[in-house]
């Protein structure tokens, strides 16, 4: 949803996103580990971390009229240095730190009454299946604000200065600020998913956000061919799905064996298929309608 945000919303492919993400969970970790802070506290200043990150993106695209693409670039290569210095090393483990992950296993002890059950077949762990039943209530529920910020004269505003910056200038609104906002909107989303992922894998590391934005485009794009996206609604839809099914993908591509140091070249090659196929599939389709019956 972050990457939809500044992909679809202001047409760029911001490679902040590579280390916003690994920020988000630097900052949380680094709270929970060396200062014992409540996971949600802590989950909270993932996002602000990322939000701060998407601001300075927003304001040397907009204050300094620098290249979105070359900005991302700034912002993530100067990121990787401010991790490395927030974490005090290229990884930290969340060895006895309470997270939110642990907040799941006591739930799922208390919901279940064993530390597995048995689901269709399938032996699964309660604390994965409440992780599952948590994510899934808090993608919905962002999904779901994002939807109404969006209809907002506000969210409305930014998506017309996405559109048509020219007609919102006319006017009389601010394309700049509408744009430094949505851009740390979008990076604090990044930092929330990249605060969240450090928590369940119980580690943060310094390369973690390394392709990050190409996963996001892939989920956005794929979201897009198969809902059509005919609403903004149907587009951050489109996004969660899209995600899910690419990450699906991806483990259906390494449960044949495929090699895990060709994982980046099948992600381009996944990434590719997505956005030449929806317009092979227009032309196709155009041209079997004048096909003579």
């Amino acid at each position: 949803m972050g990457v939809y945000i500044s992909f679809r919303i202001f047409a760029i492919a911001d490679i902040t996103v590579d280390g916003s993400l690994t920020f988000g969970a630097a900052v949380t970790g680094i709270l929970l580990v060396k200062y014992g802070v409540n996971p949600l506290l802590a989950t909270g200043a993932g996002f602000v971390a990322g939000m701060l990150a998407g601001a300075v993106s927003g304001v040397l695209q907009t204050r300094f009229r620098i290249n979105p693409l070359l900005a991302g670039i700034l912002v993530m290569t100067a990121l990787y240095s401010v991790n490395l210095h927030v974490m005090g090393r290229s990884n930290i483990p969340f060895l006895g730190a309470t997270t939110l992950s642990t907040y799941c296993e006591h739930i799922g002890l208390r919901l279940f009454g064993a530390a597995s059950i048995d689901l269709a077949g399938w032996d699964v762990s309660s604390t994965d299946l409440t992780v599952l039943l948590a994510m899934s209530l808090l993608v919905g529920f962002t999904a779901l604000m994002l939807w109404a910020f969006f209809r907002t004269d506000i969210g409305t505003a930014m998506r017309a200065s996405g559109d048509n910056p020219q007609m919102v200038i006319a006017l009389g609104g601010d394309v700049q600020r509408y744009r430094v906002f949505g851009l740390a909107l979008s990076n604090g989303l990044v930092g929330l998913a990249g605060s969240l992922w450090a928590q369940y894998q119980n580690f943060a590391d310094a390369q973690m956000g390394i392709g990050m934005v190409v996963w996001g485009l892939a989920s956005v794009i794929i979201g897009e061919a198969l809902t059509a996206a005919p609403s903004i609604g149907f587009a951050i839809v489109g996004a969660i799905i899209g995600s899910v099914l690419f990450r699906q993908l991806v483990a259906i591509a390494l449960s044949f064996g495929l090699n895990p140091n060709d994982l980046k070249l099948v992600t381009a090659a996944f990434v590719f298929v997505a956005l030449v196929l929806p317009d092979f599939l227009a032309k196709y389709g155009a041209r079997a309608k004048r096909r003579p019956a």
